[in-house]
């Protein structure tokens, strides 16, 4: 089973969200199929054409768009003035029922990888009547403990990569939150001092790939790397703002896991790489026994890549079978 060929939007726009950011959005595929929705990961990774050839463009109304800040939206977030204090996982959720209703959906599949699955898991949470399905890859839950695992826990694993990452902290932070204290640097007035983080940060992410090559190259556009940056210490500082309240600086520890059994009713399917270090925590795996009706489709010798190709082949299969629904 292969990836759906190649196609390009027939339909684009930019949605004023209020607060000054306007989201871009894009459809493609049949204008009458079945609606599916892409979250992509980061936050702030932004969409990429990879992402339409997961479904069959026959049967699907695939709709795209970049998150608050990334992307071809704007403001981005790489712009010093731009105000991150409008970007949290409340905003995003009301985004996302303002384009529902804007593109005249009533339900849509929801597709999710990475960060992309933690937004979806919550709003499948908060809006259940809106989604007919979910397919989640990459599979996180936004918990302080996978913060921790992929900031401090991996240092054991990657002791060279660790030090550089907590030696561009001054001495005092290292042994603190070290998102939050990435952040910190990434929001200084200094350009120099910001500019120096965000590599740091990226080279950390870069670092942690589970398998050569260890390189990516959307890293080395400065305008990507410092939005990416910014964004994810912006989330992952302060708990994914999963705390009660939702857009509340609040820590997240597993208020998606908790609410997995709100889920029920949703048919879902979770593809997960054999190799992704959210694995060591055990997460995926609990989340799928706590959530009813959910499959869990375990691929050898992948890691946290929707790209990887049995981990597209299996998503690929799982859009096909709900299409059918």
């Amino acid at each position: 089973m292969g990836l759906y060929p190649q196609i390009e939007p027939y339909d684009h726009g930019l949605l004023d969200v209020g607060d000054g950011n306007r989201v871009h959005w894009e459809t493609c595929g049949n204008p009458r199929g079945k609606p599916a929705l892409v979250l992509h990961g980061g936050p702030g990774s932004g969409c990429t054409p990879y992402f339409r050839r997961l479904f069959d463009p026959a049967v699907y109304r695939i709709v795209l768009l970049d998150q608050r800040g990334c992307g071809r939206s704007t403001p981005h977030a790489s712009a010093y003035g731009t105000d991150m204090s409008v970007n949290t996982t409340a905003h995003l959720i009301a985004d996302l029922e303002l384009l529902r209703r804007h593109l005249g959906i009533g339900r849509w599949l929801v597709w999710g990888v990475s960060w992309g699955s933690v937004l979806g898991l919550r709003y499948a949470q908060t809006h259940p009547a809106v989604v007919s399905e979910l397919v989640l890859t990459g599979v996180t839950t936004g918990s302080d403990a996978e913060v921790a695992l992929l900031t401090r826990g991996l240092g054991r694993i990657f002791p060279e990569a660790f030090e550089r990452f907590t030696g561009g902290l001054p001495a005092a932070e290292r042994d603190g939150d070290l998102a939050a204290a990435y952040n910190r640097l990434i929001e200084s007035s200094d350009p120099e001092v910001r500019a120096r983080a965000a590599r740091a940060w990226t080279d950390w992410e870069t670092a942690i790939v589970p398998a050569p090559p260890r390189s990516v190259e959307r890293f080395e556009d400065p305008g990507f790397r410092m939005g990416f940056a910014r964004t994810v210490t912006h989330y992952w500082g302060n708990g994914h703002f999963l705390g009660e309240g939702g857009g509340e600086a609040g820590r997240g520890e597993g208020v998606v896991l908790r609410d997995a059994p709100l889920l029920k009713g949703i048919p879902g399917t979770l593809v997960q790489g054999s190799l992704d270090f959210g694995n060591l925590l055990g997460i995926v795996w609990r989340l799928h026994h706590a959530w009813p009706g959910s499959e869990l489709v375990v691929v050898d010798e992948a890691g946290h890549d929707a790209g990887a190709p049995g981990v597209a082949d299996a998503l690929v299969a799982a859009t096909d079978k709900y299409a059918r629904r």
